[in-house]
């Protein structure tokens, strides 16, 4: 007698997750918001760096996008690292290590020190981003509980970014620009003893061999790629930028070549070939890339244009915070409704509407068109992060998570270079050309070159020249930064919609 079996009873279920779970996001929570707040934590500080170490423009772009700069070139080496050692031992020893860079930074006396520190803090930045992510990826097996502890990251993540600011406009009113790296220390004191008790180590179990070829040749081609880029927006082609392309593509092609031919790759580029997942990670580096823009020029022209102090500032941009935190939770339940292509470009679409409202609101930018802008740009951020964070993770074997993790994370780290590159290099290239700094007697070269570089500079000197040609030069500088918002948000808005128009063919076949 033959008997017949209905397939889905037999079909198994995802564990659920439990306390012990839920109480390991939180704990992976601590490295995401330390590392998230480093790529815009000094938004507040630069107008005391630039009085306090005296910094060129170009310097002071360098201490901003250093450490994203080396999070970029890293993140893919150690994410198969973490798959290969285990991610929670990478996590750890990156804390570590980026607790003691971070009390180095604070105290440094120079600007090549800091720009020396903020380098390190991206090397071990880079150990702790990838961990975060694969680590979640394998504790929430239910695919539905997974996307809600995506959604928290990612919202952690967002949160990071724009909480930044915040603190560090509180210590900024209370303590020197330093006190901004001291407030890692605290958190890693906190996460190593607790990601020993609460998180459960996870790694590839058939890893393959360490290639080191293969992690050299992701470092000089990142490297170099995203120095060009940055370098190509500040000073257009010029030698060194020609041979730092030309030296990260061809090791980008060696690399790529290397990983179709081996049999245990450092990361399985033929998952590029995957438009999901390829749309998904130029959504979240695109994403990124509105948001550091953002906050790099809100920063400065709130405080040295509005007359803001630092606090008062950060308070401006809380509104924009809880957005984006509430915008990445909020999209779990919107996706089933509306699918990923929809909420994705739409969240391009409110990009482009906050900056709109940052530039073309009124005469001219107020602290109250900034609020809003930056509450309509983080209510986009907060859908794109979390959307594109789980169509990566979630397209791949849980083995895997670590490399795919690592992806993700370059394109955030990229889009923030290309936030304070691309953005950031119009805005003091326009700057540049639009303020008029005469020679004034009583004043050093290099004072008069500081005002030409940067708003910080110009008002540094106009305060110490007499009332009437100090509030001449600070009403030039005021019109220059003006000016220079208008180009740079033009800019940002193509971007914004671009991007929308590739999210909405690319998705098309993203899962609900």
């Amino acid at each position: 007698m033959t008997t017949t079996t209905n397939p889905r009873a037999y079909t198994p279920t995802p564990d659920r997750a439990g306390w012990r779970q839920w109480s390991a996001l939180a704990v992976l929570m601590l490295p995401v918001l330390m590392v998230s707040m480093d790529n815009t934590v000094l938004s507040f500080a630069l107008p005391d760096i630039s009085s306090s170490l005296h910094p060129s423009g170009t310097a002071l772009l360098w201490v901003v996008d250093i450490y994203a700069l080396m999070l970029a070139g890293l993140l893919v080496a150690m994410g198969s690292l973490g798959d290969r050692i285990g991610r929670r031992r990478l996590l750890i020893g990156g804390a570590v290590g980026f607790g003691a860079v971070s009390f180095f930074a604070a105290f440094s006396s120079d600007i090549g020190q800091l720009i020396a520190a903020r380098a390190l803090l991206g090397v071990f930045g880079a150990t702790l981003m990838p961990s975060t992510l694969s680590l979640l990826r394998n504790i929430f097996v239910d695919r539905q509980q997974r996307r809600v502890a995506i959604a928290v990251w990612a919202a952690g993540f967002s949160a990071g970014a724009a909480l930044g600011p915040v603190i560090g406009g509180y210590l900024l009113e209370h303590f020197s620009w330093g006190s901004v790296f001291l407030i890692n220390l605290p958190v890693v004191a906190i996460l190593v003893p607790l990601a020993l008790w609460l998180v459960p180590e996870s790694r590839d179990p058939f890893p393959g061999p360490v290639d080191p070829t293969s992690i050299a040749l992701s470092m000089t081609a990142m490297i170099p790629i995203v120095y060009a880029i940055k370098g190509f927006a500040e000073h257009g082609f010029t030698g060194v930028v020609g041979w730092a392309l030309a030296l990260g593509v061809a090791s980008l092609v060696v690399f790529v070549r290397r990983q179709l031919v081996r049999e245990h790759p450092l990361v399985d580029v033929r998952m590029f070939s995957n438009r999901v997942f390829s749309g998904a990670l130029v959504a979240n580096l695109l994403s990124l890339m509105g948001l550091t823009g953002f906050l790099l020029f809100a920063a400065q022209f709130l405080q040295l244009v509005v007359g803001l102090e630092p606090m008062d500032a950060a308070l401006v941009l809380v509104p924009g915070l809880v957005a984006t935190i509430a915008a990445g939770l909020l999209v779990v339940r919107l996706v089933p409704l509306f699918g990923v292509r929809a909420v994705v470009t739409t969240s391009f679409g409110l990009s482009a509407a906050g900056y709109a409202i940052a530039a073309f609101a009124g005469t001219v930018p107020s602290a109250t068109s900034i609020a809003i802008a930056f509450l309509v740009l983080g209510t986009g951020i907060g859908f794109a992060e979390t959307l594109t964070n789980d169509v990566v993770v979630s397209s791949v074997p849980a083995e895997k998570s670590g490399a795919a993790s690592a992806l993700s994370e370059t394109a955030y780290e990229i889009g923030a270079v290309l936030g304070t590159a691309v953005l950031g290099g119009v805005l003091t290239a326009t700057y540049r050309s639009e303020v008029v700094v005469p020679p004034l007697v009583g004043t050093t070269d290099t004072e008069r070159e500081a005002a030409g570089e940067t708003l910080g500079g110009a008002m540094d000197l106009a305060s110490s020249l007499p009332a009437q040609v100090g509030d001449w030069l600070a009403s030039s500088a005021h019109l220059a930064f003006d000016h220079a918002i208008q180009t740079t948000t033009t800019i940002a808005i193509l971007v914004a919609l671009g991007a929308a128009a590739v999210s909405w063919f690319t998705l098309r076949d993203a899962e609900r």
